[in-house]
């Protein structure tokens, strides 16, 4: 059990390396493995904090860098931090700005001091350095908040790399001792990084347990390189990695991705593909990807998915949400937002019951059964 102001991880059961946990905060439990909806701008798309609620979600994520830029830490501070802002509860998680950096390619220059970079708000420069980083996340009074890092790119070569994963390394010190100088609103987990050399990433692993993380988060991967390249990261990385603190894979989201890594001993997951996946019509189900425009839907009675639970699939039809899209109407949006999500915590809850049931191994199975693929393979595409 790892023990830190704001946290406290249970490890509850392990089939295989699948792992079975509980985060415990003041602001209420995390069952993992679990899903975090993105909420960049304090708001996770087309979805209010109850409906959040509603469906299951207990933790959200939240952006450093986009909160800095917009409202700005002067509107979070008059609210007391970010909870009260965007009027949720439960625990948040605030990622440190470290891959929105990296996004901008042509428009940042990285130092060791940190990184320097026009914002792509209004153009005017902005400087965010380990210590930066850590104050503003201690303005938003996130419950989990991330070392500042430098991700590193793919490709990338050994030597590249391993300069990326040092400085990150140097990064994470100072960002620890900026956090911890005075009472943490939260607890701040560290990044691995070193890209998909094995040999990098145990390195960054030791340095982050030098220093003394409660939580490790896993960065630098869906970044381009090839799923065999993934899983092979985590299957040389996860087993080295303290059975006592949490697992966070950074970015990762596909159903299948999240099966693959929770099987390689990973905890935690966020990516904005459900939600971003929705806006574009693409609804997930069981048996592959739904693309609500297509013509076959325009008289479709049924709902997205049978069996499905979820508010959108118990009062709508497809053709409803195929109307709805073709009008822009903006409800189809949050229809389709709802389902999505709603499939997401249906399949991490599936996910936690298999693992509890000794059985998770069986439920991947059946999984690629239904999905009509397996891990390597091409995806069958849209099934209708």
């Amino acid at each position: 059990m790892s023990a830190q102001p704001g946290m406290r991880f249970e490890l509850l059961r392990q089939d295989g390396a699948a792992r079975r946990g509980r985060l415990r905060f003041a602001r209420g439990n995390v069952e993992t493995p679990a899903f975090m909806p993105v909420g960049t701008y304090g708001t996770v798309k087309a979805m209010t904090p109850e409906q959040l609620e509603e469906i299951g979600v207990e933790i959200v994520l939240g952006n450093t860098f986009h909160l800095y830029l917009r409202p700005g830490l002067a509107v979070i501070e008059a609210h007391r931090g970010l909870h009260r802002f965007m009027h949720w509860r439960r625990p948040i998680l605030t990622d440190s700005g470290g891959f929105q950096v990296w996004s901008l390619k042509d428009m940042r220059s990285i130092t060791e001091e940190g990184a320097r970079f026009r914002s792509p708000v209004d153009g005017a420069e902005v400087f965010l350095s380990p210590e930066e980083s850590m104050r503003i996340q201690r303005v938003l009074a996130s419950d989990i908040a991330m070392s500042f890092d430098e991700c590193t790119p793919y490709p990338a070569s050994e030597s590249e790399a391993r300069s990326s994963m040092e400085l990150s390394m140097r990064w994470a010190l100072r960002g620890y001792r900026a956090y911890y100088a005075g009472e943490p609103p939260g607890t701040l987990f560290g990044i691995v990084q070193g890209g998909v050399h094995r040999n990098l990433r145990e390195a960054s692993l030791a340095a982050l347990e030098d220093i003394g993380f409660a939580g490790l988060g896993i960065g630098g991967l869906a970044v381009g390189e090839s799923e065999t390249e993934r899983c092979l990261v985590l299957e040389g990385l996860t087993p080295l990695m303290p059975a006592h603190k949490p697992r966070y894979l950074m970015g990762v989201g596909r159903p299948e991705d999240i099966v693959e890594a929770v099987r390689r001993g990973v905890d935690m997951f966020d990516c904005v593909m459900p939600t971003r996946h929705a806006r574009n019509a693409h609804l997930f189900t069981r048996t592959g990807v739904v693309n609500i425009r297509n013509a076959v839907h325009q008289r479709e009675t049924g709902p997205v998915e049978e069996g499905c639970a979820c508010y959108t699939c118990r009062n709508y039809s497809r053709s409803y949400l195929r109307h709805l899209d073709k009008c822009s109407e903006i409800l189809g949006s949050h229809l389709n937002t709802v389902h999505n999500l709603h499939f997401y915590q249906r399949l991490m809850a599936e996910i936690r019951n298999a693992i509890d049931a000794g059985r998770f191994a069986a439920y991947a199975e059946e999984f690629y059964r239904l999905l009509g693929y397996r891990p390597g393979e091409p995806p069958a595409g849209e099934r209708r």
